[in-house]
């Protein structure tokens, strides 16, 4: 275990951020602290860096607790927003002072400085002060320092979050392999769900109620923990219907245009309960009229984007779905339309608390041959 935080709360005065976080990263692994502004996640990064210290609880490296333990003696990397350059400084040497604090030789810091620069495509600027920088090459120049020093544990807050698209889906791709051949143990901070589904070893959702749920990216997206998360992680948003389950022959039931569709049996537990419902628009499919379980709606409008069309309809009851296909498929852009519903990847949440439904194992029974 490379760092662990056990209870910790921190509070400024009576503005308490965090109250009771515990998590724990493994060596050479990228965890994501994903969440809204307010959530506590840049504080959660200064108490690790030592930045600011603890009201309670206890943070660990390598096993070492850090009570009292300055920050330059935690063999941390950090890049924080306000990217904290020296400003007497161009970005080379911006770049290069963990190195030069290493007396790294002169071949060795340029080498090291080229290589980063040029991945974070601000070779171009190293020459200059951060005076003459934009934000976004800032930001880049205070990733490359702490990506320079290759520490054991690096902290990146947002550190992409002033890029242009074009450059920062670049980083999505080019960061995860610097970070793995670094073997670091990373902690990154970000509010874009995909930058954190593309770097996240794990994800750590949270909220102004601490950490949500912690999980690979599969599981927050498979298995949100709450209706809050299923929103925050999906493009387009997932679908919110209310439903109340229902007994079915042969399993249980929800009803969508007046049209019944069957949902896993082992959400048995669930009938009768007031629940909304959460379908994925990619698992919403359109099918002809005739189609077994076929869902009528009303077309409102479709948007095409580019690798996929998005189509917004209602349902009998003037509820709002969305629907989404792959480019170039077919799929009515007006008028009426039908569509069938993936039951097996749909989520059942608890009305009243949000929270999700698991659904229950179900036995399964074989016929005689």
């Amino acid at each position: 275990m490379s760092l662990a935080l056990t209870d910790v709360v921190k509070a400024f005065k009576t503005d308490v951020v965090l109250d009771g976080v515990s998590l724990s990263v493994d060596t050479g692994e990228t965890l994501v602290l994903f969440g809204p502004s307010g959530a506590g996640k840049t504080v959660l990064l200064r108490l690790i860096a030592g930045v600011i210290e603890p009201d309670g609880g206890q943070i660990t490296i390598k096993g070492k607790n850090m009570d009292g333990v300055e920050p330059e003696d935690r063999g941390i990397g950090m890049a924080f927003q306000n990217f904290a350059l020296f400003p007497h400084m161009d970005a080379t040497d911006n770049i290069a002072a963990p190195l030069t604090a290493r007396r790294m030789s002169k071949a060795g810091i340029t080498e090291t400085v080229g290589k980063i620069a040029r991945m974070l495509k601000i070779e171009h600027v190293l020459h200059h002060k951060p005076k003459e920088l934009s934000n976004g090459q800032k930001q880049r120049t205070a990733l490359a320092r702490a990506l320079a020093g290759e520490p054991d544990i690096l902290l990146l807050d947002d550190p992409l979050r002033n890029v242009d698209a074009k450059l920062r889906f670049e980083m999505r791709l080019e960061l995860p392999r610097l970070l793995k051949d670094q073997n670091a143990t990373v902690i990154y901070v970000t509010q874009d769900y995909k930058e954190a589904m593309a770097l996240g070893d794990r994800i750590a959702v949270m909220s102004a109620r601490g950490i949500e749920q912690i999980g690979s990216p599969a599981d927050i997206y498979l298995e949100p923990a709450n209706i809050e998360i299923a929103r925050l992680f999906g493009d387009p948003v997932i679908n919110l219907l209310d439903v109340t389950p229902e007994a079915a022959a042969g399993g249980v039931q929800i009803t969508l245009s007046g049209v019944p569709a069957f949902i896993d049996a082992g959400y048995g537990g669930a009938i009768g309960q007031d629940c909304t419902i959460g379908i994925r628009p990619e698992a919403v499919r359109f099918v002809s009229e005739g189609a077994p379980g076929a869902i009528p709606l009303k077309i409102e409008t479709e948007a095409p984007l580019n690798e996929k069309t998005v189509t917004l309809a209602q349902t009998r009851n003037g509820r709002e779905i969305m629907v989404s296909r792959p480019a170039g498929t077919p799929g009515p852009a007006q008028g009426r339309g039908f569509v069938a519903i993936d039951a097996s990847h749909i989520h059942l949440f608890d009305r009243a608390s949000g929270n999700r439904i698991a659904p229950a194992a179900v036995a399964q029974t074989q016929g005689a041959a």
